[in-house]
C-alpha cells in the first residue's frame, strides 16, 4: 500500500522556528548501540534545512560535512542555515547543527539549476545478483539464529542486531561470515532502499533520504581486513556526497563501498550508489576515527 516512509514522516521532518532556523521535529528513529546520534540522520536533516533555503528548481549536487562532536539522542537538534551565496547557476548554503548551545556538526551544501552538457561519462556498475535473489539482513540473521549449535555469545549479538529498528531495507550481496574473523578485502556491496513509500516528489527529498542511507555500515568497510581486533571506538569525522543523476530512494539501489586506506587511527571509505539500470546516481566519501584494542603481542607504546 501507500505506506509513507518513516524517513519522510518522522526522521527527516524539521520544524521551522524562524526563516533559517529549524528543529528536529521527529524522534530519533534509530540510535546505534553506541548511544550516539546516528550520523546519517544529522547529515540528512542538515540537507533538509539547506534545501528549505533555495528555490524548488535548484537541486543539490554536493555536500561536505564535518562531525565536530558526538550527538546526544536524548535532546532535539537545532539547524541554523546561512545563505552563503546565491548565484545565477549555483547557490551555497552553510548549516550548523547545535545541541546544548554548541555546534556538533557543520555542513556546506551546493545547489545547481539544471544545465545540459555533452561532456558525460561514468564508471560501469558491478555485475551482481538482483535484490530479488538475495536475503535481507533480517533473513540472514534469522537463518543463523535457527542453528541449534550457535554459540550463546553469537546468539546474543545477533538478537541485539535483529532488534534494531533501522528504517532501511538492506540486502548484502556478499555477507561476511559473522563467525569467521579472517581478514577480508575492504569492499562491500549492498542493495539498499528506504522502507515505505516516498514516490515522485522534489528530487531534494530523495537526496536527503540517500544522505541518511549513505552513512549506514559505511565506515565498517575499513574494518574488514582487521576483523581480528576488538573495536574500542569508531566515529565519523567527515562525510561528503556528490549527486549525479535523478533516483528514487525508495527503489533498490546498489551501494558499492570500498576502503582504499587506513592508518593513524583513521580509515577512509568511498561509496557509489547505483540505480538498477546501471546509472551512477551518487558518490560518497567518509573518514572516521577507528581505535582498536591492542593484542598482547603488540607494543602499547
Amino acid at each position: 500500500g501507500d505506506l509513507r516512509s518513516v524517513l519522510i514522516t518522522s526522521v527527516l521532518n524539521l520544524e521551522r522556528l524562524e526563516v533559517d532556523l529549524f528543529r528536529c521535529a521527529g524522534r530519533h528513529h534509530w540510535v546505534p548501540a553506541t548511544q550516539r546520534l546516528f550520523g546519517g540522520q544529522i547529515v540528512g536533516q542538515a540537507l533538509v534545512a539547506a534545501a528549505h533555503a533555495v528555490s524548488r528548481d535548484e537541486q543539490v549536487h554536493s555536500l561536505h560535512c564535518y562531525f565536530v562532536q558526538t550527538g546526544d539522542p536524548k535532546v532535539p537538534v537545532l539547524y541554523e542555515v546561512e545563505r552563503t551565496r546565491t548565484g545565477k547557476s549555483f547557490s551555497v548554503r552553510s548549516v550548523k547543527a547545535i545541541q546544548h548551545g554548541k555546534p556538533i556538526f557543520t555542513c556546506q551544501a551546493s545547489f545547481q539549476l539544471s544545465q545540459g552538457s555533452p561532456v558525460q561519462h561514468q564508471f560501469t556498475m558491478p555485475a551482481v545478483p538482483p535484490p530479488e535473489e538475495l536475503l535481507t539482513q533480517e533473513e540472514l540473521i534469522q537463518k543463523f539464529l535457527q542453528d541449534p549449535n550457535l554459540a550463546e555469545r553469537y546468539r546474543k549479538h545477533l538478537t541485539k542486531i535483529q532488534a534494531q529498528d533501522v528504517p532501511i531495507d538492506i540486502k548484502p550481496v556478499n555477507p561476511p561470515d559473522v563467525f569467521n574473523l579472517e581478514p577480508q578485502e575492504p569492499k562491500q556491496l549492498f542493495w539498499v532502499r528506504a522502507r515505505g513509500y516516498i514516490g515522485d516528489t522534489d528530487m531534494k527529498v530523495h537526496c536527503c533520504v540517500a544522505a541518511y542511507i549513505s552513512d549506514y555500515a559505511f565506515l565498517g568497510t575499513a574494518l574488514l581486513p582487521h576483523r581480528q581486533y576488538h573495536i574500542k571506538f569508531m566515529v565519523s569525522l567527515d562525510h561528503s556526497m556528490w549527486f549525479h543523476a535523478p533516483f528514487r530512494a525508495d527503489h533498490w539501489m546498489l551501494y558499492e563501498c570500498e576502503s582504499p586506506w587506513a592508518g593513524g587511527c583513521r580509515g577512509l571509505v568511498q561509496g557509489r550508489l547505483w540505480r538498477r539500470d546501471g546509472v551512477l546516481a551518487v558518490t560518497c566519501a567518509q573518514e572516521g576515527v577507528i581505535r582498536v584494542e591492542q593484542t598482547p603481542n603488540q607494543s602499547k607504546l
